[in-house]
């Protein structure tokens, strides 16, 4: 293939998806409000964000009268930056639970499964799974790799974020790659995990299509048709070289 048939056929994946953002005060490590971090991925030319702020019981607004209104607070004030730009910011988490320092993103969620879980974030990831796994969700674990984390079990998992972008984390991107090579895990993803200035656009997930919200968004992963931008390069993520 030519590289004018290459540049041609990416061309195609022209919508920019974010998976992985967070924002104060939901996330205490968060430095961006909604209007920062909406304005500075409008610039980038993103098209679609994913919110996924922190989801656990020490969150800022777990001594709030409501904990999880107080969590969305954040989403629906991207929701109306989001109108200024013409864009669409979807509803995830970043769940962890008490046993470990593991962190879960799940996609195709809403109000109402916040409400369930926020109860029950005493129990394991794996209790977890297996009462709220469905094909409406998806439940991936981010930055695998990462320092006080560990990877868990393939059978216990919908996939992995494997290539989270972050600049100031060693997330051991090329393991978590190899891994889930090795294990056959169906799907994998990219993000910058976006916290701060300076990490916007280092990355994005290029779909053909933008999804508009949590169902969309599920079915366009599953699909597995997008590709991963990396600092400006394209990535394949599905593809494999013969053995």
């Amino acid at each position: 293939m030519t590289s004018e048939a290459i540049q041609e056929w990416i061309s195609a994946y022209r919508i920019k998806i974010e998976l992985h953002a967070h924002t104060r005060p939901a996330s205490e490590c968060g430095k961006q409000t909604p209007h920062h971090l909406m304005a500075l991925l409008h610039k980038e030319g993103f098209d679609t964000v994913v919110l996924t702020n922190h989801f656990h019981v020490h969150g800022p607004f777990a001594k709030k009268p409501d904990p999880v209104g107080a969590y969305l607070e954040d989403y629906y004030a991207c929701e109306e930056e989001a109108k200024r730009y013409g864009m669409t910011v979807i509803l995830g988490a970043e769940y962890r639970f008490a046993e470990n320092n593991n962190d879960y993103v799940v996609y195709g969620l809403d109000e109402a499964f916040l409400r369930e879980t926020y109860p029950r974030l005493g129990m394991t990831y794996r209790q977890f799974y297996e009462t709220y796994h469905s094909p409406d969700l998806l439940i991936l674990q981010a930055h695998p790799f990462r320092d006080g984390c560990r990877c868990e079990e393939t059978d216990h998992m919908d996939g992995l974020e494997v290539f989270n972008c972050h600049p100031g984390h060693n997330s051991r991107m090329a393991v978590a790659a190899r891994v889930a090579r090795q294990r056959n895990l169906d799907l994998i993803t990219v993000s910058s995990d976006q916290h701060e200035w300076g990490q916007e656009g280092i990355c994005s997930l290029r779909a053909k299509t933008n999804p508009q919200n949590g169902a969309e968004l599920v079915s366009l992963l599953r699909s597995k048709d997008y590709l991963f931008e990396i600092g400006g390069i394209p990535v394949l993520p599905y593809a494999r070289f013969e053995d």
